[in-house]
């Protein structure tokens, strides 16, 4: 089993882990009422790629910041709905004249940036100072930005663009994560794991084959 494959398995073993584990703890908590926040902090992500002519990946570094609120259920639990800006992305090198066949695109790294308006509802389980929390997410393309795609044919060599009517504009995953909860302020680690592939047909689709987000997060919130 590859890498890529192994990491898949994790991500989705600790989502699975967290959604089947909520309905069966119980706890006592300090579960704080209800409550409105500001959150941020970096994520690391990468597509993937399924082609043939894939020579390297390299994760992207990025960022989040955005909004949330946390609504408590009962005496541990809680809903915490979140309204992001995150962005996201891989590094891609490609090489091989097959793909220059096929596609027209020199070999080279391609650098991707896609930038999402992000919807995470996380059901969360406090635990004293720790909250274990997992749900889905929905996201809305705003705009991508795709350095270095090279396009040739027989006589010349120029610079392509793709944008953001080359991508899906819609994402949606499952997410996961722990955190640590000081008076107001709460930091953590989570993970992201996208459904749905963010190429769309043609040129975007055929270089991002399969790809889907897969982001893992640092962040760091402030409640009042």
């Amino acid at each position: 089993m590859n890498m890529k494959n192994k990491f898949r398995l994790i991500g989705f073993g600790v989502v699975s882990w967290l959604l089947l584990s909520i309905p069966q703890l119980d706890a006592q908590t300090n579960n704080p009422g209800p409550r409105i926040g500001i959150k941020g902090g970096a994520n690391l992500s990468q597509f993937y790629v399924e082609h043939p002519n894939l020579e390297d990946e390299n994760a992207k570094l990025g960022l989040h910041f955005g909004v949330f609120t946390k609504i408590p259920v009962n005496s541990f639990f809680a809903v915490q709905p979140e309204l992001l800006y995150t962005n996201v992305g891989s590094k891609v090198s490609y090489g091989g004249s097959g793909l220059e066949d096929a596609l027209g695109i020199r070999d080279g790294e391609i650098r991707f940036n896609l930038n999402y308006v992000q919807l995470p509802i996380a059901f969360t389980l406090n635990l004293g100072p720790v909250n274990i929390h997992a749900g889905p997410y929905l996201s809305y393309l705003i705009s991508a930005n795709v350095k270095n795609l090279r396009i040739s044919d027989l006589t010349t060599i120029e610079t392509n663009t793709l944008e953001r009517d080359d991508f899906n504009s819609f994402d949606y995953g499952i997410m996961g994560g722990i955190g640590f909860d000081v008076q107001n302020v709460t930091i953590g680690v989570r993970y992201n794991y996208g459904l749905r592939e963010v190429g769309r047909t043609g040129l975007a689709g055929n270089i991002t084959q399969n790809s889907k987000n897969s982001v893992g997060q640092l962040y760091l919130g402030f409640g009042f």
